[in-house]
């Protein structure tokens, strides 16, 4: 059996998405998969070397890996008028943010390349995602970059919405917003490729049809956040995109490397060629 390493991150929305194939549900014939889990950003870092044969990624991150990497058609994480937000500890001008000092998840994670196509070239720290909301808090920052659940449930943490990254990216685009995307190794060749985005599909597939189920299992993963929390974040980013990205998907990104290309924050703009 050939060895199949996915790395993606230890999150609610992930754990859903690949709960079928983590519990044994839904396999892909003479595949044997190993889950790696690990934050996004140090997955960005493990793509680089093209270390694991499948990964979550940034979809910033692919500009710097589509040599050796190809974007799975499923398993894409887009919001529809929603995506990372810029928190504070008081109510504050968004015009202020360029000249206030900002903590984000990661340098090449999409809300990054984000927060530079929106907001210019704040100061930056870098610290871990679900740290930001506790370095804002503390004053090692102005402000926080949000991704994943604490786009929902700042507001309980006492941090103030300054900035939704998603809505000025849907006044601007139209588009849903393409936040993390799933890739698969170009040196695995075109059959494996499409029976592991075969698998990853019918996984998703099998989470949609029992929610209740791969909830519970993606529960594990939510830091303390209660059920329906979980649901209402989950079914946010796992939707009809991460099922295929379809026209409006691939649109998305074509839409999101464009900019950032025409603002000089990406050297190239990356094949598009999906399996």
């Amino acid at each position: 059996m050939t060895l199949i390493r996915i790395g993606h991150s230890p999150d609610p929305d992930d754990a859903f998405m690949f709960y079928a194939l983590t519990s044994g549900k839904v396999k892909a014939e003479g595949l044997e998969i190993q889950h790696v889990l690990e934050d996004i950003e140090s997955l960005n870092r493990r793509s680089r070397e093209a270390e694991l044969e499948v990964t979550a990624i940034s979809a910033a991150t692919y500009v710097l890996v589509a040599d050796r990497y190809r974007i799975m058609d499923p398993g894409a994480s887009m919001g529809k008028g929603y995506g990372p937000i810029l928190v504070a500890r008081e109510p504050m001008d968004p015009r202020e943010i360029p000249e206030r000092v900002v903590a984000i998840p990661g340098s090449h994670t999409t809300a990054a390349l984000l927060l530079r196509l929106y907001c210019g070239d704040p100061p930056l720290i870098e610290v871990a995602f679900d740290k930001i909301p506790k370095a804002v808090l503390e004053g090692q920052a102005d402000l926080g970059l949000l991704i994943h659940e604490g786009q929902i449930t700042h507001q309980a943490m006492g941090l103030y919405k300054v900035l939704d990254l998603g809505k000025e990216w849907e006044r601007e685009t139209n588009l849903p917003l393409p936040l993390g995307i799933n890739v698969v190794r170009r040196d695995l060749g075109e059959t494996v490729g499409a029976a592991l985005s075969d698998a990853l599909r019918r996984s998703i597939a099998y989470a949609h049809a029992h929610v209740d189920e791969a909830l519970e299992y993606a529960m594990k993963f939510g830091r303390g956040i209660d059920k329906e929390t979980c649901r209402r974040f989950v079914l946010m980013y796992v939707n009809d995109y991460t099922v295929t990205l379809g026209q409006e998907g691939r649109q998305a990104l074509e839409r999101l490397y464009a900019l950032a290309h025409a603002k000089g924050l990406i050297p190239a703009i990356p094949p598009l060629d999906p399996i």
